[in-house]
Formats: C-alpha cells, sequence, structure tokens
C-alpha cells in the first residue's frame, strides 16, 4: 500500500475502533504507534463501559473534596509537588470549567455521546466478533454515611434527567447483590445499564487481529510530526521516515498534544496517571463493579482476575511511577471487602489523557481538514470508543456527524 487512504496514529481503543470503522467505509488504513496494540491505557483500564458516568470531574462537587484529597498524596487525587508548576494552567482551565452553567454544558454534551457510544457498541462488537466478550453486570456505588449519600443525589438526579436507571439500596439489598461488603458501607446505588468487557486489553488486541484480516495494516512507528502537504498529510517519525496519505487521524491518546503542536496548535492535554493492582480470579466472589466513591476506585471484574484501581494522579509523562498508589488502594480493599485474598497480584501505571472540561476532542485540526482529532478521553476512552469510530468515520467520509460535534471542538480552548 503505497499511499493509504487513511492513517491513523494509535493502536489503542480508539485508534483501532476508528480504523475498523473507516476500513467498513471502504478506505483503505494504515495504523501506526509507537509500541503496537494495547501498548498503553487501553490495556489497563477497569474494563467497564460506563454509559452513566456522563458526569465531569470537573464540577463544584469535586472543588469542594480536592483541599482534602490534595493534601493526602495516595488519595484519590494527587498532584506531585514536581509537577504543581507545570500543571498549573490546566488547573485554572479545570476550576473555569467547575462553574455550574460549563458543568451542565458538559454532562449535555457528554450525554449525547454517551448514548450514541451504547447504540454503535453491540452492533460494533458483532462486526468485529467480540460479542461474546461483552459483560452486563451493572455498577455498584457504595456509600459510607447518609451523609456521604445525600452528597450523591444532584448527581443522581442529573442522570435521572437523562434517563439513566439506577436504584437506591439499603444494606441488606446491596448484600443481595454483592456479598462480602464491609458493614461500614451502609447505602449504595446500582445501576444496572453499566456493562464491561471480559478484559480490555484481550478486547484491543481482538481489534488488531480483526482490522488485520480485514486487509489492515500496522507498523512500529514514533510519530514526531505532521505536516499539511497538497491533497493531503506528511507524517514524519522519529527515525526520520517520512509516510503520507489522503487523511490522518490523530489518536495517540496522552501523546496527541505533542504531535498536534506541530501543525501549530495548542491543546491542554493532560495526563491522569491511573493505577491498579490485578489479582487472581479466585481473590474475591466479585459479581458486579464496585464503586467506592469517597476513596477513587474501583474494584472490576476480568475473565483475567479482579482489578483493583482507579484514582486521579495528575503528573505527567515523565515522573516515575508511584506503587505506593497501588498499595494504598490494595490495603483499602482488603478493608472494604471481607475475605479478599490480596496476595499474587499485579501491578500497573498507565497514563489517561485528560481535557479539562473532561471532554474529549473530536474534529479537524485547525489549520487542516486532512487531520481529524480523536483523543483526550480521560477514564472514558473505551466506554465511548465505539460512539467515536462512528463520528471519525463520518468526519472521513464526508457525512454529517451523528451528534453535535461543536462542544468536542479541539479548538474550544
Amino acid at each position: 500500500m503505497s499511499r493509504p487512504d487513511v492513517i491513523v496514529i494509535g493502536a489503542g481503543v480508539i485508534g483501532l475502533s476508528a480504523a475498523i470503522a473507516a476500513q467498513k467505509r471502504g478506505l483503505q488504513v494504515v495504523v501506526l504507534d509507537r509500541e503496537g496494540p494495547a501498548a498503553g491505557a487501553s490495556a489497563g483500564n477497569a474494563g467497564a463501559f460506563a454509559f452513566t458516568d456522563i458526569l465531569p470531574l470537573a464540577s463544584p462537587g469535586i472543588l469542594k473534596k480536592a483541599p482534602k484529597w490534595l493534601l493526602d498524596p495516595l488519595g484519590p487525587l494527587s498532584v506531585p509537588p514536581a509537577y504543581a508548576l507545570q500543571i498549573a494552567p490546566w488547573m485554572f482551565r479545570f476550576w473555569r470549567a467547575c462553574q455550574p452553567s460549563r458543568v451542565a454544558h458538559s454532562i449535555a454534551a457528554q450525554t449525547s455521546l454517551m448514548d450514541l457510544s451504547k447504540a454503535e457498541l453491540e452492533p460494533f462488537l458483532a462486526a468485529t466478533d467480540t460479542l461474546s466478550m461483552l459483560r452486563k453486570e451493572g455498577n455498584l456505588q457504595v456509600y459510607e454515611s447518609e451523609a456521604e449519600f445525600r452528597a450523591s443525589l444532584p448527581g443522581w438526579d442529573a442522570r435521572r434527567n437523562h434517563g439513566i436507571e439506577f436504584q437506591h439500596l439499603k444494606a441488606d439489598e446491596m448484600a443481595a447483590i454483592q456479598p462480602g461488603l464491609a458493614s461500614r458501607f451502609t447505602l449504595g446505588t446500582f445501576t444496572p445499564g453499566w456493562y464491561s468487557i471480559a478484559d480490555p486489553k484481550l478486547y484491543t488486541l481482538a481489534l488488531a487481529e480483526h482490522f488485520r484480516s480485514h486487509g489492515g495494516v500496522i507498523e512500529a512507528a514514533d510519530i514526531s510530526a505532521l505536516r499539511a502537504i497538497p491533497a493531503g498529510v506528511e507524517v514524519a517519525a522519529a527515525d526520520g521516515k517520512l509516510r503520507q496519505s489522503g487523511k490522518v487521524v490523530l489518536a495517540a491518546g496522552a501523546f496527541s498534544h505533542r504531535i498536534a503542536k506541530t501543525l501549530g496548535e495548542r491543546i491542554p492535554l493532560e495526563t491522569e496517571r491511573g493505577y491498579n493492582t490485578t489479582l487472581p480470579s479466585e481473590a474475591f466472589d466479585l459479581r458486579t463493579q464496585i464503586t467506592f466513591g469517597g476513596h477513587g476506585f474501583v474494584v472490576s471484574k476480568l475473565s483475567t482476575g479482579i482489578r483493583v484501581g482507579g484514582a486521579v494522579e495528575l503528573g505527567g509523562l515523565e515522573l516515575p511511577a508511584n506503587f505506593r498508589r497501588c498499595d494504598a488502594m490494595l490495603k483499602k480493599a482488603r478493608t472494604f471487602l471481607t475475605g479478599l485474598k490480596p496476595e499474587g497480584g499485579v501491578q500497573w501505571m498507565g497514563f489517561r489523557p485528560s481535557l479539562p472540561d473532561s471532554l474529549p476532542a473530536i474534529g479537524q485540526a485547525r489549520g487542516t481538514p486532512d487531520v481529524i482529532y480523536a483523543f483526550g478521553h480521560g477514564h472514558l476512552g473505551l466506554t465511548q470508543s465505539a460512539g467515536t469510530a462512528r463520528l471519525v468515520a463520518d468526519l472521513l467520509t464526508g457525512q454529517r456527524p451523528a451528534i453535535d460535534l461543536a462542544p468536542f471542538s479541539p479548538q474550544r480552548f
């Protein structure tokens, strides 16, 4: 393939989903990635299709919690001191995004993308022979006090207003869904519309195999720059190799803003560094995903084990991983889940690309319509992958996008 119709930069779940969607529209597609399929956040996430998670991280509620959380270097939200000055401009934009009017705007936009992603998911899984990996086991959000539960109610009201189903539960009702919860959790909320995947890494690798089996090409390349040329885009790799294509989809996750900068754009992308420990499957009888919202982590059931992880560390791409965060979450999980066996776990840290208003960047580059951005999904990349793929395919083929893309404009900042 001398000059493909499309080059997709990034072989995570967003990039591969977009590549497959473009391929199914009849386009010749090459995927380039610095490490290969499922090498980043797509491998180690919690495995959830969190369609009910429409509330942005940037909200008045987080402003109330943040000062307390930030005092704990191993807590749900942290900024390493070595990175505090560098992230200050992003934090200012995040603070502005917490204004109620902006939060309402973000919720409406997020809901539209969630609805599209949910509608597209099962047809996409069926078309890629991965439908058997889908699970529909729900999510249980647990609370330690009446006060914590009541503080969550405005968020549930917002979900109700957008048609999301949920049930508030007392301790005995939670025990019927998930035995083994510690008695400190007296109230909870169950959302049955919360789906998951058997294993996010295996799913992403299956997408790569499907793409290849239908004529797609995946190559290793560390992309350093993009340049608009007549009737297309030139893609430069760090080794000096140049490639050309009619269009480019930039879906390189947390590294995307560095590449976009070579087109003259400054997009305020930061990195939510996520941590987890994956325990053997026999570590606990987990029947649904459990969210410990007051502590900023979840426990997920995968086909390959029990994953304990989450939290947000705004620490960029260069600082070394702080695996004490994994230890802290696992220590809490042992207290929260009666009988959890903590032995034999594998620790992981990954980069989740995050924009200040919790919405991804989906749309054309400012300098050329031949470059399409699809990054910045934060902790919702898997969730929104099928919907984003549909939107990217629409843009590549000149179709009217399935939803209004104005709220997701890469130039909105």
